[in-house]
């Protein structure tokens, strides 16, 4: 009996034994891109500590119950447990949370890790949390709260949309000769469709940035990857359907000076494909005469997944967008906060209104684990009617193209590896643009002024393609070596269909169509990257881009005259950063200094009517350099995040942009007068002054707070530092600060979801403005409402 009383004990602790040191095996994956991820640090009740190896793999010890805790740069933390009596490899999915991040998409980059610490460059994301920190219904909200370095102001109220990367943008030339109604130097993609056109055209009024889950922006020239991007790139995600999950939402959200939106969405989530519907409808009275806006928004998209090598998505959306203007107010106007608009602009019913119908489809190849391939067909066409107080114009833009990126991955040894992106991606847009002049209505006299006679009719086409390669090699002792080269070239032709009217006459040498090319412009890149400990990285880059001319900067539409000579803009910068997670992953920076150049800038040269009350059209000349160098950081600590304390995240954020932007060799012509009233030219040299339309200071401070009852909310603070926004440095802003805060409640019941939320913006009833026009004296202003306003609203979803 007693040998068989110590046999039982030694067979028991020999299963004890086993028991304890049983290992178990996990693979840490990116919950939405599906990718391992290395280098993340996991760590147990047993106190052992650990990093995921390249494959995104990990073995630990492992008792009855295992308790793992997980912090990673740019992800939500986890806290879980897991039994030790499988043996099989258990996936830990990991959700993006942070707002900075380190990649638009798989093939954003020669570099296929996602964590933050490895990518030598600026890169910020705006997640969910912080794209719905007010409305979500302007992406500017976000994007002057969140991104150091970057402004977007608006002309309307949700159009007009122009984005201002590390001084290139603001007036000069970003704008055009169609300076109300598009941008210039950014790439735009929504889903990995293209929204810039074939020119480097940007229209935003039909987008439906309620729709948007998530938005990505590149800082600085991006031509290597991305062709004409001179300034950066922005990606948009939309919201997704989840997988094995069906459910129907609705969403309602009121607020002042008669802002509605309604949002109903159908999710169908499979293993192998999901289906979203989303429809948007979404107006507003204005705060001003003539401001009212009206958009119809119809989403649709598809994630297939045909088998383990092959997937497939798919994008349809339909926009009717509508937008009323009432001009730029003069300094006087809005510094004695007179409203009223301009009189030459609301006679005219000015207004922007846009049609798109946009699709897009994409196929992903994994051959093996080196290769991989994916290819996105995409194409919109748009019918557009703009008025203004130079006249009215039709347009019928239509735009398609492809991209297609082969991805390489190669481990040379065991501490060498080499990863790649080759691929190309080319556009073309067919657009006619016809111009018309307005007169009273003598039918109704106390009317809008309607068209009276046709004044200009413009045929173009542009087309654009670049291909590229990127190569980045990991070393021994964590540094890595970035390098890239990319080709772009643009054609573009234009045919004046009215020339027979004043030129058909023997001996008349006005060209009837304007052909020109801008061929073989390289845009390389070089970068190299150290981490340090695994828990912050320093890095150095530079890079290039060039931004050619569009049809629009050729001939000038009000007056039908030719803007030969221009050439193309070329952007390079130097960047230096640091990037880091500390206090156990709770504090996330990051840091960046930069010297940005753009060559060859193009200024805008504005053209008043008679009585010197409002310019009528602008075109554009090569106007000299912008030398600007910046400061970037952006911080933020999670002082709590825990599922089970009442206080589940209180995340406080802060971000200090400086700018120091100077022109050089910077010459502006003008027309003017001398003693005998004759027209002569007048040159004014800015060179040394500061660049217009950028803050040379901006800080942004908020904090977000979530509860396990549900309740959450946030409080943010802007600050804009005043600014010159004429280039000879007399004419300047105020500086303001906003503040805005939001709170909510959100519930699970059973099967539904309930979010019900208010909020306020300008809580302190401050003047500022949404955007300011430069060197478009005596124009200025589109004011934004100088008293608190507020909205809400409550979103229900049922998952069946």
């Amino acid at each position: 009996m007693k040998h068989t009383i110590l046999l039982v004990m030694s067979m028991l602790c020999a299963a004890l034994t086993f028991a304890q040191h049983n290992q178990f095996k996990g693979k840490v994956i990116d919950q939405n891109e599906k990718i391992p991820l290395a280098d993340v640090n996991i760590k147990t009740n047993f106190g052992e500590s650990v990093f995921t190896n390249t494959n995104g793999e990990f073995s630990v010890k492992c008792g009855d119950t295992l308790r793992i805790k997980i912090n990673h740069v740019g992800y939500r933390s986890v806290d879980q447990y897991f039994t030790c009596n499988n043996s099989k490899t258990i996936e830990i999915l990991l959700k993006s949370q942070a707002e900075v991040f380190e990649t638009i998409d798989v093939t954003a980059t020669s570099n296929p890790n996602k964590s933050q610490l490895e990518h030598p460059n600026s890169i910020v994301k705006i997640d969910h949390l912080a794209m719905k920190r007010s409305t979500g219904l302007y992406l500017d909200d976000a994007i002057n709260t969140n991104v150091p370095g970057v402004t977007m102001q608006r002309r309307t109220q949700s159009g007009g949309q122009q984005i201002n990367i590390r001084g290139y943008g603001s007036g000069m030339g970003f704008k055009g000769v169609s300076n109300n109604f598009d941008g210039q130097g950014v790439k735009m993609y929504l889903n990995g469709i293209a929204i810039t056109d074939a020119e480097g055209i940007t229209v935003m009024d039909d987008l439906d940035f309620g729709s948007v889950s998530n938005t990505e922006i590149l800082k600085g020239p991006s031509g290597t990857l991305y062709g004409m991007a001179i300034s950066g790139v922005v990606n948009m995600k939309t919201d997704q359907a989840l997988k094995n999950k069906t459910s129907i939402a609705q969403e309602v959200m009121t607020g002042s000076y008669g802002l509605l939106r309604s949002t109903t969405r159908l999710s169908i989530g499979g293993k192998n494909a999901s289906l979203l519907v989303n429809y948007g409808h979404q107006e507003f009275d204005g705060f001003m005469d003539h401001t009212a806006s009206q958009k119809e928004f119809m989403n649709m998209i598809g994630d297939f997944r045909l088998n383990d090598r092959q997937s497939i998505t798919t994008y349809l959306g339909y926009a009717d967008s509508y937008d009323e203007r009432n001009g730029e107010l003069t300094q006087g106007q809005y510094d004695t906060l007179n409203y009223s608009g301009n009189a030459r602009y609301i006679q005219n019913d000015a207004h922007s209104a846009i049609k798109t119908f946009r699709a897009g489809i994409g196929h992903t190849y994994k051959f093996n684990k080196h290769f991989s391939n994916t290819t996105s067909f995409f194409g919109s066409s748009q019918s557009m009617n703009n008025s203004s107080a130079g006249g009215w114009t039709d347009k019928q833009p239509l735009n398609f193209g492809l991209r297609s990126v082969l991805e390489m991955n190669f481990d040379l040894s065991e501490k060498v590896k080499l990863s790649s992106i080759t691929g190309i991606e080319a556009q073309k847009s067919i657009n006619q643009s016809i111009g018309y002049k307005m007169g009273a209505d003598s039918t109704n006299l106390d009317g809008y002024n309607i068209i009276t006679s046709i004044k200009s009719n413009q045929m173009t086409e542009s087309s654009t393609y670049s291909y590229f390669t990127q190569w980045t090699a990991h070393l021994p002792l964590q540094f890595s070596l970035t390098a890239g080269v990319g080709v772009s070239n643009m054609q573009l032709s234009l045919e004046d269909r009215l020339w027979g009217l004043n030129n058909n006459q023997p001996g008349n040498n006005t060209l009837k169509v304007y052909e020109n090319s801008y061929n073989n412009l390289v845009s390389p890149t070089f970068a190299i990257n150290k981490k340090i400990n695994k828990v912050a990285s320093v890095y150095a880059s530079y890079s290039t881009g060039y931004k050619a001319p569009v049809s629009g900067n050729i001939l000038i539409s009000t007056t039908g005259e030719l803007n030969t000579g221009l050439k193309p803009e070329k952007g390079s910068q130097i960047e230096l950063g640091t990037k880091g997670s500390f206090l156990n992953n709770k504090l996330f920076y990051t840091v960046a200094v930069f010297n940005t150049r753009y060559e060859d800038k193009f200024t805008t040269i504005a053209v008043q009517n008679p009585e010197n009350t409002a310019t009528l059209y602008s075109y554009l000349v090569n106007g000299g350099n912008l030398n600007n160098n910046g400061l970037e950081i952006y911080a933020s600590y999670k002082a709590i995040e825990s599922k089970e304390n009442f206080i589940t995240l209180l995340q406080p954020f802060a971000n200090f942009t400086y700018s120091d932007f100077k022109y050089e060799d910077y010459q502006f012509e003008r027309v003017g007068e001398n003693d005998l009233g004759e027209d002569i030219v007048i040159v004014d040299d800015y060179s040394g002054n500061a660049v217009a339309g950028v803050p040379p200071v901006v800080f942004n401070a908020g904090v977000d707070l979530e509860t396990k009852i549900g309740l959450y909310g946030n409080i943010y603070y802007n600050y804009r530092s005043s600014m010159p926004y004429t280039s000879d440095g007399l004419n300047e802003t105020n500086a303001y600060n906003l503040l805005n805060a939001k709170i909510g409640f959100r519930r699970n019941i059973k099967q539904f979801e309930l979010n019900v939320y208010t909020g306020a913006n300008n809580i302190t009833g401050e003047q500022y403005y949404n955007m300011v026009f430069v060197n478009q004296l005596p124009d200025a202003y589109i004011p934004a409402p100088n008293e608190i306003n507020f909205f809400g609203g409550v979103n229900l979803k049922y998952t069946f």
